[in-house]
């Protein structure tokens, strides 16, 4: 028998055991991601729908959904986003999937479009999700290996030289311990999406919000006593770190680094605490010049493809939204 739920039905012993078993999970498909969501209502609007094969819990989607405050852009940025990817048992039916698939779907007609955000390999259900109106889009990403000795030996020459150099140079790596910390690295981190990025960040809430319910780890980057960088990084125990959000002020503190720091003391905080995984969250689409690629490809972590899955609801919106964000992106 199969029986959809929506939260708060959805079993939270079922949901973790889920979580623990499954193959494709990720800290943006548990419990905690939707509260945390949940919690923030002026930047998003959570959704998870659960659905079970005879009893058990087969499959999670927990997303959210939202939109630029502008009300002319509001019009054109309603997107639903589904980090990492559904939650799936490794056993899961076809017919699950797209009663699963088709269920969110139609939960979220009023989304211009959905994306999932794979971090893991969904090419077994590709047809299944095909057949639902999800397009596989290519993207790559990088997975670095965080259970070596020596975190070092596998990134390029130039990266272990700059970590060495920043480290001689004063460079501290901290664990955020107030507000007002967290706050500095906000400002380094919007400043860049405002001038070089170009693409919406969420609001401060979000950050404050992150640090305070304690979701994962903000390291920064200090030089003398001044933080010039950071990454913030939710945490799956026991299989995953990711680069959420980082930033550094490269073009002040050459010498420093603290972009390749605050990467680099993410990978260093897995690896000494049983964290097999760093997950880069990204490095762009196939074929395509991108300079932060090469930036993520020199801490010699494995080049993934396991793309993103995308179902556009309103055509029109969709490449009037593309263009207007290309535009801006260009100006």
């Amino acid at each position: 028998m199969i029986k959809l739920l929506t939260y708060p039905d959805i079993d939270p012993q079922q949901w973790q055991a889920l979580i623990d078993r499954s193959p494709y999970a990720t800290w943006f498909q548990t419990k905690e991601a939707y509260e945390f969501y949940a919690s923030l209502p002026e930047e998003m609007t959570p959704f998870a729908v659960g659905i079970e094969e005879n009893g058990h819990l087969a499959g999670v989607i927990v997303g959210y959904t939202t939109q630029e405050k502008n009300p002319i852009k509001q019009f054109l940025t309603r997107r639903a986003i589904i980090i990492g990817g559904p939650l799936l048992d490794k056993n899961i039916s076809d017919e699950t999937l797209k009663i699963l698939l088709l269920a969110v779907k139609g939960l979220l007609k009023d989304a211009i479009y959905i994306e999932t955000r794979n971090f893991n390999d969904y090419t077994q259900w590709r047809f299944i999700f095909d057949q639902c109106g999800f397009a596989y889009q290519p993207h790559l990403n990088f997975h670095q290996d965080c259970t070596k000795e020596n975190i070092l030996s596998s990134m390029s020459e130039s990266r272990r030289r700059q970590i060495k150099k920043a480290i001689k140079n004063g460079v501290e790596i901290v664990e955020a311990s107030s507000i007002e910390e967290v706050k500095a690295f906000y400002d380094i981190l919007f400043d860049l999406y405002r001038n070089k990025i170009k693409t919406p960040l969420f609001a401060w809430t979000f950050f404050k919000d992150f640090y305070i319910q304690s979701y994962g780890k903000y390291f920064l980057v200090k030089y003398q006593d001044t933080i010039i960088g950071g990454i913030m990084c939710p945490i799956l125990q026991g299989k995953a770190i990711y680069e959420w959000f980082v930033c550094g002020l490269d073009d002040v503190y050459k010498n420093q680094y603290p972009s390749v720091m605050a990467t680099y003391a993410a990978i260093e905080y897995a690896n000494k605490h049983n964290i097999p995984l760093f997950d880069f969250m990204g490095a762009g689409k196939p074929n395509e010049a991108y300079g932060v690629r090469d930036f993520k490809a020199r801490f010699g972590g494995e080049q993934v493809e396991h793309g993103r899955f995308l179902c556009v609801r309103k055509n029109l919106l969709y490449a009037i939204g593309k263009f207007v964000v290309k535009l801006l992106k260009n100006k």
